[in-house]
């Protein structure tokens, strides 16, 4: 067996933090050196952990040889973070949802030669497929809505895989030169329910569902004339993510720049 992929969890504290840290350590070929929370402040001495855990990303860098630098936190500090890390040459698995792709680009973009960035809005498989499908589905259904549900803490709306669905279709109906549907769009919400048509994005009309009892789910709902097509996907837990974590972590180190998406590493 080779030298463990060093691996620092950004966002240890948190439920997918916890989870991310627990799956690292149970594989062969990687281990945490570190982990990194401003929640960690009460953390005894005692704690259950065999590698130190930070309150900043500066101090993890500074104290820490790091492989890959892998984030799960918050919208407003997911780009700081990464950005740090690139900065050092350590190659990045992202999976807080709030980045634009232009950001994402101008990160990749200033980052040192030879190091990536990888961010996947969803790292279930099952997800990944259900993007698929729909990308597939789309050319030859004029109509798509796409309802996501999650947990009542997310931090943004939509989520990023509903964002990503909602791209691959419309991009995918301007391949196969399709057009979106007219169905009713904000117009046609009545006075005090503004907000009923969800958002929208070309043509795809995209609604956040957040209450306790959600881990993730999301249904995209295709329509034409006189049949619909429903394509959809539950996470129950968090370990439904973690294969496609400990699969960005073992392939960032051979790849290099931008890469979108899990299917990236799925078709290798």
């Amino acid at each position: 067996m080779g030298i463990p992929i060093k691996v620092a969890v950004c966002g240890c504290e948190g439920r997918m933090g916890k989870t991310i840290v627990s799956a690292v350590t149970a594989a062969d070929d990687m281990e945490v050196v570190c982990g990194i929370d401003p929640a960690a402040t009460n953390i005894a001495a005692d704690a259950p952990y065999d590698f130190p855990v930070f309150l900043s990303v500066e101090d993890a860098l500074e104290d820490t040889a790091i492989d890959v630098f892998v984030d799960f936190t918050r919208p407003d500090t997911v780009e700081h973070n990464v950005r740090a890390a690139l900065a050092r040459s350590i190659d990045c698995v992202v999976g807080t949802t709030g980045m634009t792709e232009d950001q994402l680009k101008a990160l990749a973009a200033d980052a040192p030669s030879g190091t990536c960035l990888f961010y996947a809005p969803n790292f279930t498989t099952g997800a990944v497929l259900m993007m698929e499908f729909s990308r597939a589905a789309a050319p030859y259904f004029p109509e798509a809505e796409v309802i996501e549900f999650h947990h009542e803490k997310k931090a943004d709306a939509p989520s990023g895989t509903a964002i990503r669905t909602a791209e691959l279709i419309a991009d995918a109906r301007k391949e196969a030169l399709c057009t979106a549907g007219k169905v009713p769009g904000k117009e046609s919400e009545r006075e005090g329910f503004s907000g009923a048509r969800g958002a929208e994005y070309e043509g795809v009309h995209v609604h956040s569902v957040r209450s306790a009892g959600f881990v993730a789910s999301q249904e995209v709902v295709f329509g034409s004339f006189g049949q619909t097509l429903t394509i959809r996907h539950d996470s129950w837990d968090r370990e439904s993510y973690m294969p496609g974590v400990l699969l960005g972590i073992r392939s960032v180190g051979d790849r290099d720049g931008l890469i979108i998406g899990l299917e990236n590493f799925m078709q290798d």
